[in-house]
């Protein structure tokens, strides 16, 4: 069944609210595109955030995967034009994302991606090498970067490996962050073979990420990872040079905040034990004050 367009803007308007009520950084972005590509962005958010809430919640493992099991079988549903009335009840947001697909010809597998990188999350707890961890982030992130491009516009194929490279950047900046968070569930992103280089037990990480103590090690860690994910940033950022002129600001602006708070722990590593790392309100409106004023072929780092 192909949705009526009343249904379909019924559904954007519940995937802005999903994106309002989420308070993301990445949402207030979308407020420089024109008014379809925002709505489509919304659409795109809306989804992302549904998969990530399906796998980061208190039911047990195997209800979250049975939950993923269900979500990708509608999706495809949905792409087949096999939408029912029961599809669009449980999953509102879904007419919106399958016209947003169709009218900016995204690959339908950087969603499938998303979700195989949300399953991940379900039985995954170590990563060994860099190379592992950097499939995870080209599911969850990358593709999600990938499936933008295509709505911001752009104008060679050239424009994919930036984008991927910028998707583990901002991957990479919100596992710092997020290390004692994630310690708390017994969950270590970073690769086993990084922590072994700086001498840190995999086992002893843990107990110092739960109890926020660090010492030379942690240092070591930190330093390694955020001179990665500085390299990273830098050669995602020939993205802008591929990109049409709607995607510039937006890119800009989201690739600026995220590598402000890469930063702030690069200044202060020890804070991700202590708090949640944040970009302040002045520094966000001086970088969203940047981006919608000034020309977007300036550095994109600040």
């Amino acid at each position: 069944m192909n949705p009526s367009r009343e249904t379909i803007q019924r559904s954007y308007r519940t995937c802005r609210r999903i994106g309002r009520a989420a308070g993301s950084n990445f949402f207030l972005c979308f407020l420089l595109l024109p008014r379809a590509k925002r709505q489509a962005m919304e659409a795109l958010y809306a989804f992302m955030r549904h998969t990530d809430d399906l796998a980061d919640n208190p039911r047990s493992v195997e209800q979250r995967a049975a939950d993923l099991r269900a979500w990708r079988a509608a999706f495809d549903d949905a792409l087949n034009d096999r939408l029912g009335t029961e599809h669009v009840a449980s999953f509102p947001m879904l007419p919106a994302v399958v016209d947003t697909v169709r009218r900016y010809e995204i690959p339908e597998q950087h969603f499938y991606a998303a979700i195989d990188g949300v399953e991940m999350d379900l039985d995954k707890r170590r990563y060994e090498t860099f190379a592992e961890l950097e499939e995870y982030c080209h599911r969850v992130a990358s593709a999600v970067g990938s499936a933008c491009v295509h709505i911001w516009g752009f104008r060679a194929p050239q424009a994919f490996e930036p984008a991927r490279k910028c998707g583990i950047a901002l991957q990479l900046t919100n596992i710092l962050r997020d290390l004692q968070e994630d310690a708390r569930e017994d969950r270590v992103y970073l690769p086993l073979e990084d922590l072994q280089a700086c001498d840190y037990p995999s086992d002893r990480f843990v107990d110092d990420m739960v109890g926020g103590e660090a010492d030379a090690r942690f240092d070591r860690l930190m330093a390694m990872e955020i001179a990665r994910a500085e390299t990273f940033y830098r050669e995602g950022a020939e993205l802008m040079e591929w990109l049409e002129p709607d995607g510039r600001r937006i890119f800009g602006m989201m690739m600026a905040t995220y590598h402000t708070l890469l930063e702030k722990m690069k200044t202060r590593p020890r804070d991700v034990l202590s708090h949640r790392v944040r970009v302040g309100r002045l520094k966000k409106l001086r970088i969203a004050t940047r981006w919608t004023l000034l020309p977007p072929r300036q550095s994109m780092l600040s």
